[in-house]
């Protein structure tokens, strides 16, 4: 899965110039005109990187960033300015900005500031974007690799753990019984036949990749179904 990018940008010659030239790369492009559509965007789809424009109609870049980060949304943000002004750079970089770029700017610096931001956030995953990789905030799972990490955190997971990972995760809202996991998981290795051992391995799953095991945002449990990856 490719990495996702949102661009907030009001005006729509250069939203459609920077979109095509992400998407040649093999980036998933979301465009919000406005700030307001931005920040909803920005917190409720939890994209991958966030090419955040200053003047925008309504509330400015600036303040879309301060609410992001206050909502706790931790996507990497590349400011765009048609000002090269250092005292808006500064006043981004310290509401939580992780690069600046002043317009007019060439699509070949923008798409190597880009990867540079995904690498530094993601590590060596980022370099897989269109490859088999899973995105969920900032849980990304390589599964070519079989690596998973959570910001900049490499998470162990045992390979049964990874299995169930990969399976539910593969199929975000899809609700897998306890002997659909069990009977897909016999395929790679020998388990105890009672579906009581999924829910131990769900548990040790959870214990390493949630904030709260008692309250899973990722693994979350279909009360006397099973379970399912949560959809973005």
């Amino acid at each position: 899965m490719a990495a996702t990018i949102l661009i907030v940008e009001d005006e729509p010659a250069v939203a459609r110039g920077i979109q095509y030239a992400l998407q040649q790369e093999g980036y998933q492009v979301t465009v919000a005109p406005s700030g307001e559509i931005g920040l909803e965007a920005a917190t409720t789809q939890a994209p991958d990187l966030v090419l955040l424009d200053v003047r925008l109609p309504g509330i400015d870049g600036f303040e879309v960033l301060r609410r992001m980060r206050a909502a706790g949304a931790k996507s990497p943000v590349l400011m765009l300015t048609a000002r090269d002004d250092e005292v808006d750079k500064v006043i981004g970089l310290e509401l939580g900005a992780d690069d600046y770029l002043t317009k007019p700017f060439g699509l070949r610096e923008l798409l190597s500031r880009v990867k540079a931001l995904l690498r530094r956030a993601y590590g060596d995953l980022a370099d897989a974007a269109g490859g088999r990789v899973i995105r969920h905030g900032d849980l990304v799972i390589d599964l070519d690799r079989r690596r998973v990490q959570r910001g900049d955190r490499r998470i162990s997971l045992t390979p049964t753990e990874f299995e169930i990972l990969r399976h539910l995760a593969s199929r975000p809202g899809r609700v897998y019984t306890r002997a659909e996991l069990l009977d897909l998981l016999r395929d790679y290795e020998a388990l105890d036949q009672d579906e009581k051992t999924i829910n131990v391995h769900v548990s040790h799953l959870r214990d390493k990749l949630e904030d709260d095991p008692s309250r899973p945002v990722f693994v979350q449990t279909i009360r006397g179904v099973g379970y399912a990856f949560a959809e973005r």
